[in-house]
């Protein structure tokens, strides 16, 4: 029964931070275009 406890703590501890790898990763790919394409909207307009 310690070493299921044990496992499934173990497995959490790794789970949350890989995660929020996928999300931070995301969340700048995001924030990336939304700049790329505010970089481009002057050039559209000349």
């Amino acid at each position: 029964m310690k070493s299921l406890v044990a496992l499934f703590a173990v497995a959490f501890t790794l789970a949350v931070p890989l995660s929020g790898c996928n999300t931070w990763r995301g969340a700048g790919q995001d924030v990336q275009k939304a700049g790329e394409k505010m970089e481009n909207t002057p050039k559209k307009n000349q």
